[in-house]
């Protein structure tokens, strides 16, 4: 992602997008996409009496009262579905292993869902966010708009600004009442957002992606080392010749990394990690393979 680009530029980064992840788009497409996404939710359809073994819970309590006999409601899948990309853009996004960073991971896995669900006439929006939303794109169809989303993506910057997840997770209840698959895309960063995410997980199919950076769980010994929290400024001096001190380093990573997902699954959100040193594409597949297989048809 980055800013102070020609448009001409900015599409020509965008059409590259789409060259890169056409392949694996089109195998989500083929079947994967649909079978873990689509029918997760149930739209209301009519009413009509009830029949010895309808399940009561879908008894419509005020039919039944009108029309002096049980009714129960009717339901299908839903025949389209809103996906919606809550992408952090904070300072931390900026680091990563190599060329690629956080922020270049996020772009290109949230084109590779934009691009899935406009291929299946489903609606795709994008908010991005720091410590403040940055940027709203309200859900429509078509792929002329799943272009718009990614070129905003890539138009954004990471800045020096901290993250708020809760604040971008109030905001997705105030944008996109109904339900959607919501992707937050993030490092998770922060802290007090555990009440936000079961709200939103409770209201919506929510799934947090978490972009995992090893660089930031191991040392190398490169004796005295100053360390620098990118979103608080913090500066740490650690003392990387000693192996007593990278094992603690490590060991408190792991501890935080582990903490982090507990956090994330208990909040009743599907997890996805995505690491900058990896494909992103195999973790993806897997994903969509564990969905596929606790909620495919």
């Amino acid at each position: 992602m980055s800013g102070s680009v020609s448009p001409e530029d900015l599409m020509k980064r965008v059409r590259g997008i789409r060259v890169r992840t056409r392949k694996l788009v089109n195998e989500l497409q083929s079947g994967l996409y649909r079978a873990a996404f689509r029918g997760r939710g149930l739209e209301f359809l009519d009413v009509r009496e009830y029949v010895e073994g309808d399940d009561l819970r879908d008894v419509d309590w005020n039919v039944t009262a009108r029309m002096d006999a049980p009714h129960v409601k009717t339901f299908g899948e839903e025949r389209e579905l809103t996906v919606v990309i809550l992408l952090d853009v904070s300072a931390s996004m900026r680091f990563g292993s190599g060329s690629r960073t956080r922020s270049d991971l996020a772009a290109e896995i949230a084109a590779v869902l934009a691009f899935a669900a406009a291929g299946s006439q489903d609606r795709v929006g994008l908010t991005a966010f720091s410590d403040r939303i940055e940027s709203h794109t309200p859900p429509r169809r078509g792929i002329r708009h799943a272009m718009r989303v990614v070129r905003d993506i890539l138009s954004l910057e990471a800045g020096e600004r901290s993250t708020d997840i809760a604040g971008a997770i109030d905001h997705l209840a105030a944008a996109c009442p109904k339900r959607a698959v919501v992707f937050l895309v993030s490092d998770f960063r922060g802290s007090g957002f555990e009440r936000s995410l079961r709200a939103a997980a409770r209201r919506h199919d929510l799934v947090a992606v978490f972009l995992r950076e090893p660089r930031e769980e191991h040392l190398g010994e490169h004796g005295l080392v100053l360390l620098r929290e990118p979103e608080t400024g913090t500066v740490h001096l650690a003392d990387t010749a000693s192996p007593a001190a990278r094992r603690r380093f490590e060991e408190q990573a792991r501890q935080k990394r582990e903490a982090l997902e507990r956090l994330l699954r208990r909040s009743g959100a599907d997890y996805l990690e995505v690491s900058t040193r990896e494909p992103y594409a195999a973790a993806l597949r897997r994903f969509m393979e564990r969905r596929e297989r606790r909620f495919g048809k």
